[in-house]
This record gives C-alpha cells, structure tokens and sequence, in this order.
C-alpha cells in the first residue's frame, strides 16, 4: 500500500529525469558559482528560517524594490519617518520602525525605554546611572537577551505573573516577553496598571500575518518581528510596532544617530524599503496557496521515506512561531542501527547538503542557559527528531530529499538485517 501510495511521486521524479539529474541541474549550476568559487556549498534548507543558515529567500519583488531604491540618495531620518508612517497605515499600531533584525528592535526598544529622546541619556548609555535601568524577562532569559543586556540594562527574571507583580518597582523601565495569547493579555494586564511598558518579542510570528495587526489591537506597547524570517524580506531587517513615543524613543536610540548606543546596528535603505514591500505583499498573499503547496512538498518526502519498511510519519503545524507544515521522521534507532545524529550527518555530508531539524542547534553559543532559576535541572531530554520543515524547501527539492533520506534509511536497514542474520548463522 505504501508503494502504491509513492507510486506518483516516483512517476513525478521520472518525469523530471532522476534524481541525480535534478540533482546536478539544481545544485551544480551557474547560480550556486557565487559561492562555490569561495569553496562554500550551497545547501538544500529543511531546517527553516534559521539564521545561521541565512534565514530565508527573498521574494523576487522584494530583490526589485531593493534594487530600485540602491538607484538614489536619500535622507535617512526622512525616511524612518515616512516608513513610520506606512508602517502604522498597515499594522493599526501608533508607529513602527525598520531594525537589522529582530534582536535589534529589542535593543532599540530597550534603549528607548531607558533614554528616551534625551540627547544627554542616549549618549550616556550604556551607563544608566540616574535612569531606570532594570528590563524584567517574563518567562525567563534566552539566548537573544544579550541585545538587552548591551544597552546596559539590567536583567530580572520573573517566571510567572505572580513574580512579575513583585519584580516592578520604580528602576522598571521595560518587561520583556516571548508569551502570547491569554498570557500575554494577563501579562498587560499588570503592566498598564504598572505604568511598565511591555514588549513582546515574537521574530517568528508570522506567518499568520494577522499577528501584525492583533497586537496592535490588544494595545502591546512594542512588538516586534523578524524580517528575514517568515516574512520573506531581507535577512539582516526587522519590524518594531508600537506607541509612538517609544518608536520616537527607539529612533533617538539608533542608526544613523552618531553616539547612540544602537548605531552599530546600521540598517541600509535597500533593507527598509525591501522589508516594507515584503510586508505589503503578504498583506495581500493568499497564505492557503502556501499551505496547499507546503503541504504537498513534506507530503511527498513522507510517501517516499515511508516505502522503507519500519518507517513512519507524521505531519503538523507548530502553534507557536515557525507555523508551517512540518514533517517528522520515526524509526526504531536500535533496530536500524542509524540514530538521528547519524542521519543527519549524512544528510549533511552529501552533495547537495541537506540540512533537517533535529535537537543540535549549531548557532548557540555552548555556555548559553535559557532556563529559568526555578526550572528542574533534572528534567529529562527531549527526545532527538528529525523533522522536514515545508516553508525553505524550493520546488522539486522535495524529491532529492525523499529520495537521499530513502536512500538512507533503507540501507541502514538491509545493514541491520545483514548483521542480524550473520549473527544468527554465527
């Protein structure tokens, strides 16, 4: 049933010429020359919008925007002001402002909440001597806090709405959140009553789109979204929304400001105007297009991978950020005598390299902990998957990956056969 299942994949794959041919036309054309002639290896993304794997592909009208707006000069306040403006005509919030990337709108907006636009407080910082100076981190710290800790803020950790009641006091300046939903309306609650402004860090928020224009209505004093991420727009760009005396704060704070603490943290007019297409565009995008084609991608993969027997799948959509189809790959790890890591490796030493998401997380830095002080420091593991994420997966890429990963498996398992049957004889 299986077989007959993957019958029309294998009838896609032959139709396309096989695998390797695809292969070769795909990967070892004159687009990748770029970067193989610096020795590096385009690579075929079923890990998602990572940013160590360079986020994600722009859209084709994005590259155009950014092309057309490298053809002029332009006043750079000028344009944070207009791009304002545009911002807030689209999400419903008071203003918005064009960052390098979504740590950077939380340093910015930390900044903003410390300084404010006095020219004496921004040139001060990171010393915030006489200036509240404390960001209190609702659900813990995490691996990006250190775009908050820079501007010289100091950290207070508050794991639930109770400890947040108690962490706000009068050297406040802001609350940092990743919660949303009920939470996050809980979270609001305290903090308006507080005077605490609140900003909620959701880089991998969209899609859906409609989470640009919901916190706007929910009142979220600043929020902010990854622009290189499902957003589709320029890798090193992100989007902070919110009251506009805090935009006005954070843009007092930032490039191209000479002094501020966030001038290294140079946006380009190319990326502004690129990430504003891209969220004009998916203002209009039929997302369900996506999905359907998604869907169809990891679908493929599964129908292909599950022809090896003992081989099972499973495809879901996350809840949190990163909500795109996504493909699990189960199989008995001692049975095969292939473990995930192994897989993986495989995956990623082949030609095209292949990269799927598992537990390893390359980029962080090793002596990083995102737990909180109160977590269980026995908590058991969670279990190593490899999983296929739909969104980065370009059109007939699907079928190398099946067909790699089937190529994998199967023969971890006819060598796990061999063995055991040598072991019986023996």
């Amino acid at each position: 049933m299986k077989w007959a299942a993957a019958a029309p994949v294998f009838a896609l794959i032959a139709t396309r010429g096989a695998a390797e041919k695809l292969s070769a036309a795909v990967w070892r054309g004159s687009r990748n020359d770029v970067y193989r002639r610096l020795g590096v290896r385009p690579l075929i993304n079923c890990r998602g919008t990572w940013t160590y794997l360079s986020g994600s592909l722009q859209l084709p009208e994005v590259r155009r925007a950014q092309d057309a707006a490298a053809q002029n000069f332009v006043d750079m306040y000028e344009l944070a002001q207009g791009v304002s403006r545009r911002l807030a005509e689209l999400s419903g919030a008071e203003a918005g402002m064009v960052t390098a990337g979504a740590a950077a709108a939380m340093a910015a907006a930390t900044a903003g909440c410390m300084a404010g636009t006095d020219p004496a407080k921004v040139w001060q910082l990171p010393d915030t001597t006489g200036m509240k100076n404390e960001v209190v981190m609702l659900g813990g710290r995490n691996a990006f806090d250190s775009a908050i800790r820079l501007t010289g803020a100091r950290l207070v950790v508050a794991n639930t709405l109770e400890e947040l009641k108690e962490a706000l006091n009068e050297r406040t300046a802001m609350v940092y959140t990743t919660w949303i939903g009920e939470r996050l309306e809980r979270a609001l609650e305290i903090t308006r009553k507080a005077g605490v402004p609140l900003l909620l860090d959701d880089a991998a928020g969209i899609p859906p789109i409609e989470n640009v224009r919901l916190y706007a209505k929910m009142g979220v004093d600043l929020y902010c979204f990854s622009g290189g991420k499902g957003l589709w727009g320029p890798q090193c760009s992100g989007l902070l929304f919110g009251r506009k005396d805090l935009i006005d704060a954070a843009l007092a704070n930032y490039s191209p400001w000479e002094g501020a603490i966030c001038r290294p943290m140079k946006v380009g007019k190319e990326e502004v105007i690129g990430v504003l297409t891209a969220l004009e565009l998916w203002m209009k995008m039929d997302l369900e297009k996506f999905y359907r084609e998604w869907g169809k991608r990891v679908d493929r993969i599964a129908k292909l991978v599950e022809t090896v027997p003992g081989v099972t799948t499973e495809v879901t959509i996350p809840k949190g950020g990163n909500r795109y189809p996504t493909l699990t790959v189960k199989w008995d790890e001692e049975a095969f005598g292939l473990t995930v890591e192994e897989c993986d490796r495989q995956l990623r030493d082949g030609d095209p390299r292949i990269e799927v998401l598992t537990a390893a997380n390359p980029s962080l830095v090793p002596a990083v902990h995102e737990e909180g002080p109160k977590d269980s420091k026995g908590a058991p593991r969670r279990p190593n998957r490899l999983q296929i994420v739909s969104s980065t997966i370009q059109e007939g890429e699907e079928l190398i990956v099946g067909q790699r990963l089937r190529e994998i498996l199967g023969n971890a398992r006819k060598q796990a056969l061999r063995r055991r049957a040598r072991a019986v004889h023996a």
